[in-house]
């Protein structure tokens, strides 16, 4: 491979005008650049500032699947952790359809019970994934219409499809079709807060394969001859271009269970449905995102892959003789598969060591001269360092083991492309020719010792949070401790509850804890934010600036109750906030004295401390 690279290097530079290598070395320095920033924080190839939709990408709720979530709790299905409480969007469903006919109730949780999984070991999030791929074969309400019955349908359908006909009783029964405007524009409150991380996941991904996704599609389509109109000796009809796009869309589910994420494709549209909060940097959403990248690829050099086949067919089948089990006997899969865990599982530990790295030179920092400070934290660095290699190989190893035969391989040759800037598409048909059979078979031995270190790191991690679970200290706490455990729960709701931009609810369950907790500044600064926030949305001047009054008098209150020694960070918080609702209100004077209060309360290198200064600076009369 470095070879090939240097063959590249060499040919792209003797093709160069003078012009073009003047770019090239404008552009060195930024790529310099890029290798010293975070991974996740690294700009996409050429270009610095993109829509989501640049990357192919979109974030979007999907009325079929809010309809079938909400019908699928209705028939009993529950993914909430003994002991807890439901989610607020949950609460607010069942809420919502405590009113549903009993018999079509009974009906719904008999079909559920009958067709559940027997598997003891099935979770929740097993139980309704069936019902999700169903979800993405029907049409749109209120036909949701239905798939005819085939052996094509994706895996476990077929199992459920009969709950179409209780879909449609559920829809036109239940009253979710005049609610479904509202769920949806909470579902679509949860995407908008995974933006941002959605477009640091794109970009990183995009930069460490510098390549662009494949969001058009063109095919060459001929036209089928009409029967009776083809004469002897004439030509068929030439070949029409036909245009296909690509989507990969990221689908907020507030009914899921927690931490489960499903990732369907639909012809060229990639699902992946998420629950709220779910962080794309770091979840199976990159890995899907990934996998949208690369598809097209594999199917762009398949003459590459058909000239392998032999050779990949050769690891398959060794390696199912050796462990069983369901391993695609198709070779394109297989390389599409083996590309996208090795391209996850380096990024991963690029990512990881980066940290790390941050995390030493700050412990060497602190360090200073005391050399045993320096040689320990250096001792633990290697050892940190040494662990997420053995867990990159162990991620490796278990695609491996499905099926994703060359992962290792890919893996070896994307680490020589690192921080390169060549499209990873240019590499593929070397990346392809490279491999040995012979070598590819030794894998199972040669990651045998550093999976079972990866195993055992990980069952001494979860035996110290057992340990930390199970430690005498949370039994020794008293009723206090319990009383607040269960007000910052109820806060964390709330929070949930004005993201989905409910204003009304978050406000009524703050009321209710106030009458609890009459001294609690957190209460008082969450009634602010809420009706902070609810002035936004209103459009009368009147009542928004009585939202805002209201805001001001709710931190106002907050900062009554707070302690500069507990709450200085709240304190901030509410004297911001005051400051900009005064401003707002052309109530400069006022405004100042707020911004002053930050100021106060904060270090001058403290971000907020510098807002709070420019901030009064714009105030009418001050000094800029």
């Amino acid at each position: 491979m470095k070879k090939l690279l240097i063959v590249a290097v060499a040919a792209l530079a003797c093709g160069q005008s003078a012009a073009s290598q003047q770019k090239q070395g404008a552009a060195q320095a930024p790529a310099q650049q890029q290798q010293q920033q975070s991974p996740q924080q690294r700009p996409a190839p050429q270009r610095q500032r993109l829509d989501l939709s640049d990357f192919g990408m979109q974030i979007a709720p999907d009325a079929r699947l809010v309809v079938m979530m909400a019908a699928l709790d209705a028939a009993g299905w529950d993914p909430t952790p003994a002991g807890e409480r439901p989610s607020v969007f949950r609460e607010l469903v069942r809420k919502d359809q405590a009113g549903l006919d009993p018999a079509l109730r009974a009906r719904l949780q008999d079909f559920y019970k009958r067709n559940a999984l027997k598997d003891e070991r099935a979770t929740p999030a097993d139980q309704a994934a069936r019902y999700v791929s169903l979800a993405y074969t029907l049409g749109q309400p209120p036909s949701f219409e239905a798939p005819p019955r085939s052996d094509d349908l994706p895996p476990g359908v077929l199992d459920v499809l009969d709950f179409v006909p209780l879909l449609r009783e559920f829809y036109r029964q239940s009253g979710i079709d005049a609610r479904l405007p509202s769920y949806l524009n909470s579902h679509r409150a949860a995407g908008d807060g995974m933006r941002r991380a959605s477009d640091e996941m794109a970009r990183f991904v995009l930069s460490y394969l510098s390549t662009r996704p494949e969001t058009t599609i063109f095919e060459q389509v001929r036209p089928a001859a009409q029967q009776g109109d083809k004469k002897k000796g004439e030509k068929r009809a030439a070949p029409v271009v036909r245009e296909r796009q690509r989507r990969f869309v990221i689908v907020p589910d507030l009914l899921a269970a927690p931490g489960a994420i499903n990732f369907r494709v639909v012809g060229d549209d990639y699902f992946a449905v998420v629950p709220a909060g779910t962080d794309p940097r770091w979840s199976e959403v990159r890995r899907a995102y990934v996998q949208f990248v690369i598809d097209p690829l594999v199917l762009r050099f398949n003459r590459d892959v058909a000239a392998r086949r032999a050779d990949i067919k050769l690891l398959l089948d060794t390696e199912r003789a050796r462990r069983g089990g369901d391993i695609t006997p198709d070779v394109f899969l297989s390389v599409a598969r083996s590309l996208v865990a090795a391209a996850d599982a380096r990024m991963d530990e690029v990512a990881r060591l980066y940290v790390l790295q941050n995390e030493t030179g700050e412990l060497l920092k602190r360090a200073g001269s005391n050399q045993s400070a320096r040689d320990a934290a250096l001792r633990q660095s290697k050892e940190r360092e040494a662990s997420i290699k053995d867990s990159t190989v162990a991620q490796l190893a278990e695609a491996y083991e499905r099926g994703a035969v060359l992962s290792f391989h890919f893996a070896d040759e994307l680490k020589e492309l690192e921080g390169s800037g060549f499209d990873v598409a240019a590499f593929i048909t070397p990346m392809l020719a490279d491999f040995d059979p012979q070598r590819e078979l030794k894998r199972p031995a040669e990651y045998a010792a550093a999976v079972a270190r990866a195993a055992e790191a990980r069952r001494r991690a979860r035996e110290a949070r057992a340990a930390a679970a199970s430690s005498p200290e949370p039994a020794a706490s008293g009723p206090a401790d319990e009383r607040r455990a269960a007000l910052l729960k109820s806060l964390a709701d709330v929070d949930d509850l004005m993201r989905l931009k409910n204003y009304e609810e978050a406000e009524a369950r703050l009321l209710a804890l106030r009458d609890e907790h009459r001294d609690e500044p957190r209460v008082y600064f969450a009634l602010g934010q809420v009706a902070s926030l609810a002035a936004q949305e209103a459009f009368d001047e009147g009542l928004q600036a009585q939202r805002l009054d209201r805001a001001l008098q709710h931190f106002r209150q907050a900062l009554l109750f707070a302690s500069p020694g507990t709450d200085r960070a709240l304190m901030v918080r509410a004297h911001m906030a005051s400051g900009r609702i005064l401003a707002h209100l052309e109530r400069a004077e006022e405004a100042a004295k707020e911004f002053d209060a930050v100021m106060q309360l904060s270090e001058a290198a403290d971000p907020v401390h510098q807002e709070a200064l420019a901030a009064k600076k714009r105030l009418p009369g001050q000094k800029q």
